[in-house]
């Protein structure tokens, strides 16, 4: 599993919760920076599998 995706899914549970901290705080500028980051580690995550899949497949073309 590559590094991106961990670390992808990490940004997103901390933007969740900087989100929930600002809606419970009525504090709209966490929120938005909450989601933001929430987005920007599903993009991470995203191009850690993508880098998964470019490293199988290049496996499986040296076997072939």
């Amino acid at each position: 599993m590559d590094k991106d995706i961990i670390k992808g899914k990490a940004r997103q549970v901390e933007g969740r919760a900087q989100n929930v901290t600002g809606a419970v705080t009525n504090d709209t500028g966490s929120q938005v920076a909450g989601k933001a980051k929430e987005v920007a580690g599903k993009v991470q995550e995203e191009f850690g599998k993508l880098k998964d899949d470019a490293r199988r497949e290049e496996r499986r073309a040296r076997t072939e």
